[in-house]
């Protein structure tokens, strides 16, 4: 699958089966009217790709607010930050969380290490003290 992010960064992701079976299912539901190789398309006639690239964003911001989930992270974002901070809590090192994520640096992958405090507290080593 074909990802373009931030700054027009293109990637090309692995697809898993389920997931290119939930997408296929879904593509020959939507409304044919738009031949377009995207596969978010706006549900307000016409169809047609979203004008610019926060479309996802802007879904997820409505449906949250719908649903009255309350965040800090809002958008899209907070999708990726909660996967971040999921496989974080189970084990996944941070340098496979980046590669999920599609940063270029650890520096941007680190700042979901911040989140999970519980973790953070079970392999924080004590203050050596003072000889």
């Amino acid at each position: 699958m074909r990802v373009t992010g931030k700054s027009r960064y293109e990637a090309r992701l692995p697809l898993p089966q389920d997931v290119g079976d939930a997408i296929a299912a879904y593509l020959e539901c939507r409304p044919s009217c738009c031949r377009s190789d995207r596969v978010f398309l706006s549900t307000i006639a016409p169809s047609r790709p979203f004008r610019n690239g926060d479309g996802v964003s802007s879904v997820v911001r409505r449906i949250m607010k719908r649903a009255g989930v309350v965040t800090p992270v809002k958008g899209a974002h907070a999708l990726r930050h909660t996967a971040a901070t999921e496989m974080l809590r189970h084990g996944v090192p941070l340098d496979k969380i980046g590669l999920v994520l599609r940063h270029r640096g650890i520096d941007s992958t680190a700042h979901y290490a911040k989140a999970d405090v519980t973790l953070l507290k079970q392999v924080a080593q004590p203050w050596p003290e003072a000889l």
